[in-house]
């Protein structure tokens, strides 16, 4: 019986390995839930392991978050390095110790009156080319092991600050209320255009220290991760809807294709440098740029549409950074 069952099961997931999808799904992330549980849904919704995401998203944190199923994995270290979009509210006159709304309040100072002038300077000095010191309770490893886990573990945890961009950080309404406790705080509605490894809770606290009020972040919804917006997230209630009905053509999966054309510059090869790409021959590669920047990755596509490669010029000539078709 046990051959018998233990056979049963193998046949399962043969069966549930060959109807996994293939490419990417934008999930509208909900408050309350890590990456990791989002991903574990997804496993069950496409019936393989193989998935991935790029980038976390806090629990507290809602919008979009980026998987990969199947081939598509090999895409997610690449697009987590891409620019992301957020709208949030900045509470002024507060300080947590995990610097946003999920931690303990450690500091209060009434934050009423506060000047305009004096926020929009905080804010431009937090714009542009930054040096900035992530969240003390955050994923980021110190000699091996997690910063979070230091924390509750009692350390002082010295992190080190590292370059990142801000591209835009816009202050759209600042509303004086109060808190809980009855301090008299500002909320800040704002928006953030930023790179990857960009703290927007670090960006709170920044702003906080500077007025010298303090401050943290009590919500925050990512809207974009490189070409990815919210238009074309769905939440796991629709996922799981679209997955449970059989005749709708089941989980909603953007081709590796179409998700490679939108996050990277497309290069069109000829049939004779597709052979040669796929077999690992580092032909010449034109310069991908963006502005002053470093040469960017580029899809690579044979002449029928198939999506090939992705690949990066060193020293003028391609290299396969992920494989995903040969001719």
């Amino acid at each position: 019986m046990k051959r018998e069952n233990t056979g049963a099961k193998r046949v399962e997931r043969t069966r549930a390995k060959q109807g996994a999808p293939d490419g990417l799904v934008i999930v509208d992330k909900p408050a309350g839930f890590t990456s990791h549980d989002v991903v574990a849904k997804m496993r069950g919704m496409a019936r393989t392991r193989r998935v991935g995401h790029a980038g976390t998203l806090d629990p507290m944190a809602t919008g979009v978050l980026v998987l990969g199923i199947e081939r598509a994995t090999k895409l997610l270290g690449h697009l987590a390095l891409t620019e992301k979009e957020y709208v949030g509210t900045i509470r002024l006159g507060q300080t947590s110790v995990t610097d946003d709304a999920e931690g303990e309040i450690t500091a209060a100072k009434a934050a009423h009156g506060l000047d305009r002038a004096a926020i929009d300077a905080g804010v431009a000095a937090l714009t542009g080319a930054i040096m900035q010191v992530p969240s003390k309770v955050s994923a980021i490893k110190i000699d091996g092991k997690r910063s979070y886990s230091r924390v509750r573990n009692g350390e002082d945890v010295e992190i080190p600050a590292r370059p990142v961009t801000v591209s835009s950080f816009v202050v759209y309404s600042a509303e004086e209320t109060e808190a809980a406790d009855g301090t008299p705080v500002t909320d800040l509605l704002v928006s953030v255009e930023c790179s990857s490894g960009t703290y927007i809770r670090a960006l709170a606290r920044d702003l906080g220290e500077t007025l010298g009020v303090g401050g943290h972040l009590t919500a925050l919804r990512r809207t974009r991760v490189g070409p990815y917006k919210l238009d074309r997230a769905r939440t796991l209630e629709q996922l799981q809807t679209a997955v449970d009905d059989e005749a709708g053509g089941g989980l909603p999966v953007m081709p590796i294709g179409e998700a490679a054309a939108a996050a990277f510059p497309r290069w069109d090869v000829t049939l004779d440098q597709a052979r040669l790409l796929t077999n690992g021959v580092r032909i010449p590669m034109p310069r991908f740029d963006e502005g002053d920047g470093p040469a960017r990755p580029a899809a690579a596509f044979a002449p029928d549409g198939t999506f090939l490669a992705l690949l990066e010029n060193q020293g003028g000539r391609a290299k396969s950074l992920a494989v995903f078709a040969a001719v």
